[in-house]
């Protein structure tokens, strides 16, 4: 039987399994924007702030369920004239990370305002090769919040 990813909105998670996540070091090592500690107070605040993007833009991040559990978040979000592709793991589900992406892509893809989506990554991110296989090209550095990030591109 083949596991099945779903996507809801971050508002039907339990914020306390988004703190047990974003907590985690092992998910905090490659992401040098979190600085802080994440308590429920924030989760209220980062929930709020994706969902105003849903509001603005019609598209944005999601809880991400494999087999119904809760696994991460992730999504578009629009920067500017660019739709940026993001997604945060919980540290069992790294796994499933090519899953996850694969069926974000097949929604990029089949909305006519996203032409191409980017990707930022830490620089402490060195296996790169699924971005490789999906055809992003490369588009150097730039910073972003007072850190460096990689930036990606792929046409959809």
């Amino acid at each position: 039987m083949e596991s099945s990813i779903a996507f809801v909105r971050l508002t039907e998670i339990d914020p306390a399994e988004i703190v047990a996540h974003m907590s985690d070091p092992r998910v905090a090592e490659h992401m040098p924007l979190l600085t802080f500690a994440w308590t429920e107070e924030t989760v209220e605040g980062f929930v709020a702030a994706k969902e105003a993007c849903w509001a603005r833009d019609g598209l944005g991040h999601w809880a991400i369920l494999h087999d119904g559990q809760y696994v991460g978040w992730g999504g578009f979000q629009k920067e500017g004239d660019e739709w940026d592709f993001g997604l945060v793991l919980t540290h069992d589900a790294f796994g499933l990370g090519r899953k996850i992406t694969r069926k974000a892509l097949d929604i990029a893809i089949a909305d006519e305002r996203i032409p191409f989506v980017t990707f930022l990554l830490p620089p402490s991110r060195k296996n790169l090769g699924a971005l490789n296989r999906l055809g992003a090209q490369p588009l150097g550095k730039i910073e972003y919040d007072g850190e460096t990030f990689l930036k990606f591109r792929l046409d959809t």
